[in-house]
């Protein structure tokens, strides 16, 4: 009885393995994402990103977001605030290259969906939270966001209390499956 028991529960649990690979969908980042800000001081936009998204709208438990924002890409329309966002009294690209965020969970609300995990930028990590929505067209999809952050948190202005140490951000993220 005991040989057909080990190789039963062996089988069970490839095929559980197998059915968690297979419902979990891995996507490709696609051109024409946006990632805009609009701050007290300055607007615009970061132009680049990679990362990793895994993500299943029926199982946002199993969601896992890596996404790597080139600080040196932002573009505010003026030559000059670039150079000064660039420098070392805001994010310092040198020294922190990337804005970087990797969920620790994702989880389904009344709007949508919350991403939570650490958000890395200008060598601070902190717990962060970034709302969302995705909407799927086959395989393809686009995951959507707008919040705030403060910059002060991340030590890029000196705090004043107010509503002028944050940046608003809108994310547009078009994605299609792997």
């Amino acid at each position: 009885m005991k040989k057909i028991l080990y190789p039963a529960a062996a089988l069970l649990v490839m095929l559980m393995a197998a059915f968690t690979f297979i419902t979990t969908q891995n996507w490709k980042i696609s051109s024409g994402y946006s990632i805009k800000f609009t701050g007290k001081y300055a607007d615009g936009a970061f132009e680049s990103m990679k990362g990793t998204v895994v993500f299943d709208e029926k199982d946002p438990a199993s969601a896992k977001l890596d996404v790597l924002v080139d600080v040196s890409s932002i573009n505010t329309g003026n030559g000059l605030k670039n150079r000064h966002a660039r420098g070392e009294k805001w994010f310092d690209v040198d020294k922190y290259p990337y804005i970087h965020f990797v969920s620790s969970e994702v989880v389904k609300t009344a709007t949508g969906y919350d991403a939570k995990g650490t958000l890395d930028m200008h060598g601070i990590k902190k717990p962060f939270t970034i709302p969302f929505t995705f909407t799927r067209n086959g395989d393809k999809g686009v995951f959507q966001g707008s919040f705030k952050v403060n910059r002060g948190d991340f030590g890029i202005t000196t705090p004043r209390g107010d509503e002028s140490d944050y940046t608003h951000l809108t994310v547009t993220v078009p994605v299609t499956a792997r």
